[in-house]
């Protein structure tokens, strides 16, 4: 694998996180959405027992949903407040954002700004998020080449900042469905910026429920297993108590209580990789 910037380190209440060549494989988990403040704080309990150090994730708002009436979440201030409190008790967090004014707001209360798939090559938000400062995670669109992430790059390197992840999530494969190319994970990784591997959107059926998208959680561990055997810096799941419960993306969303199995897998196969790189 190329070599890579100094690794990106966040510091959590359990233990640095860090996004960088020859680090322990790091993880993003969390719920799609943030349902309820309780919710939140369970889910980030829950997670932080089993894995450890890890970056906490849920969105304020989703936008994107297939459906008017798929729920959307909070909204910016209140999910905001939630999240900001989650971080004041020692948890590293992650929030998507879709709109350029949204960025400095969400600065004020995250670790680390999200720019969602379909927004990958939308140049104020990738700027206005890039000026704050802080770690931007831009999510490798359905539709986009992994050479192609170079330009969404170097937009938020223009502002000064460098503390950029790059995440793979599936590309369109026909209508309803994705596929992954897992030589996507070394081209995206030639860019220079750690990668990550979004096991859990990459095994939905985007749209494939008629008002919402479906999934197929059973294929989660076998697409990170190869994704930690290629090479990845970190780990992105979804991750729910009840998925079947769940008010956004439950279809593909990892059951709480198989995330122990899940890590205990990846992170054997990515220390094997660290040992003997490609």
């Amino acid at each position: 694998m190329p070599n890579l910037p100094a690794p990106i380190e966040l510091i959590t209440g359990a233990g640095p996180v860090r996004f960088g060549a020859g680090e322990e494989l790091a993880l993003i988990a969390g719920p799609c959405v943030i349902e309820s403040e309780e919710h939140v704080y369970r889910m980030a309990a829950g997670i932080r027992e089993i894995a450890g150090p890890f970056i906490f994730k849920a969105s304020f708002d989703k936008a994107n949903r297939t459906s008017l009436t798929g729920f959307r979440g909070p909204g910016i201030s209140e999910g905001l407040r939630i999240l900001s409190n989650l971080r004041a008790e020692g948890h590293a967090v992650l929030t998507d954002i879709h709109e350029p004014w949204q960025a400095e707001k969400a600065a004020e209360a995250v670790d680390i700004l999200q720019i969602p798939a379909f927004l990958c090559r939308q140049t104020d938000l990738l700027i206005a998020a890039g000026r704050t400062g802080k770690v931007v995670n831009i999510k490798k669109g359905q539709f986009v080449a992994p050479q192609d992430m170079r330009p969404a790059v170097d937009k938020v390197v223009s502002t000064g900042n460098e503390r950029i992840i790059l995440t793979e999530r599936g590309s369109t494969f026909g209508y309803n469905n994705l596929v992954v190319d897992m030589r996507g994970l070394r081209i995206m990784s030639d860019i220079g910026f750690p990668v990550v591997f979004d096991a859990t959107h990459s095994v939905q059926l985007p749209s494939g429920a008629g008002g919402s998208s479906g999934g197929q959680p059973q294929f989660i561990s076998t697409l990170a297993s190869a994704a930690s055997a290629v090479g990845i810096q970190g780990l992105f799941v979804e991750v729910h108590d009840h998925p079947e419960r769940a008010l956004s993306d439950g279809a593909n969303a990892l059951r709480l209580d198989r995330l122990e199995a899940l890590l205990r897998r990846v992170r054997m196969i990515h220390e094997t990789a660290r040992k003997y790189p490609a």
